[in-house]
């Protein structure tokens, strides 16, 4: 019962972060900007992002690297906030939570965590006490005790996602001519033919190993379901985004929104940056 109160708090706060997102701070995210927005607005908006101090950290998945978010980092900095992009080696999940410490060390202040696909059980199983709320796009969530593997396989994938057999080297690498169809259907066939031939690999061991106690049972949550992705199921997606209390957002775009679809992952990004504030306020206020 105590857990589904925290959960209820948590889809409350998410969703007066999404309320005064305009009328408090006069933040307005891209997929709901007007074409007549004033750029007094705009600039107003801005001086208030800077004033949270908060620095967005963005983890990628497997396959990619953190020139995936490319077409998210721009619009941030244009809108004055810090913005980190992590890069994790997708060796093990232990692994992979250190070289985000590593990343946080190098950051001040608050920290909205991102994270797309497998990198979900990365921020979920990070402890920094500066993260105030987490962002999932199209992420795996898994709980204390399973394995990315565990929820990943809890639907059945998609007919377009390839099966796939590790190298002698223990690593998972995406067929190229299965690429575009399974990973970013959306994409232009040229950036879709260049994400193929940067891809970089996962090892079986980070999918395998149990994930920790997972910091989204504590800290507001935001999940973008994409419902045409091909890599991990919409059901599974939607599944975790509910367990973990999350406030949800479900467009039709594919795996690889962060680079198909930004406009929607920057508005929940935007929602999760007023989300802190409005807990971190809350929190002051009750205290």
């Amino acid at each position: 019962m105590s857990q589904q109160i925290d959960h209820d708090r948590r889809r409350f706060l998410g969703a007066a972060a999404m309320t005064v997102a305009a009328a408090e701070l006069g933040l307005v995210s891209p997929a709901d900007a007007k074409p007549h927005a004033s750029r007094k607005v705009a600039r107003a908006a801005t001086r208030r992002l800077e004033a949270t101090n908060a620095t967005v950290v963005l983890v990628h998945g497997a396959w990619a690297d953190g020139s995936s978010w490319a077409h998210v980092i721009t619009p941030l900095q244009s809108r004055g906030l810090k913005t980190l992009a992590a890069p994790i080696p997708l060796t093990s999940l232990s692994d992979d939570v250190a070289a985000l410490e590593r990343a946080l060390e190098r950051t001040d202040g608050s920290v909205v965590l991102v994270a797309h696909a497998y990198a979900g059980a990365v921020i979920g199983a990070c402890t920094n006490e500066r993260v105030r709320s987490l962002v999932f796009i199209s992420a795996l969530a898994p709980d204390e005790g399973e394995t990315v593997a565990d929820v990943f396989y809890r639907d059945k994938p998609s007919p377009e996602a390839p099966k796939l057999t590790p190298d002698s080297h223990g690593l998972l690498w995406m067929p190229g001519d299965r690429f575009s169809s399974a990973w970013c259907q959306h994409a232009q066939p040229e950036r879709a033919a260049l994400l193929a031939a940067i891809q970089r690999p996962i090892a079986v061991a980070a999918i395998q190993e149990k994930a920790p106690k997972p910091a989204w049972k504590t800290k507001p949550s935001w999940y973008l379901v994409a419902e045409e992705d091909r890599m991990i199921n919409p059901a599974t997606q939607l599944f975790l985004a509910r367990r973990m209390g999350a406030q949800i957002r479900s467009e039709n775009v594919d795996h690889a929104s962060p680079i198909t679809a930004p406009d929607l992952v920057l508005g929940m990004i935007h929602e999760a940056i007023v989300g802190s504030i409005v807990r971190k306020n809350s929190m002051q206020h009750h205290g």
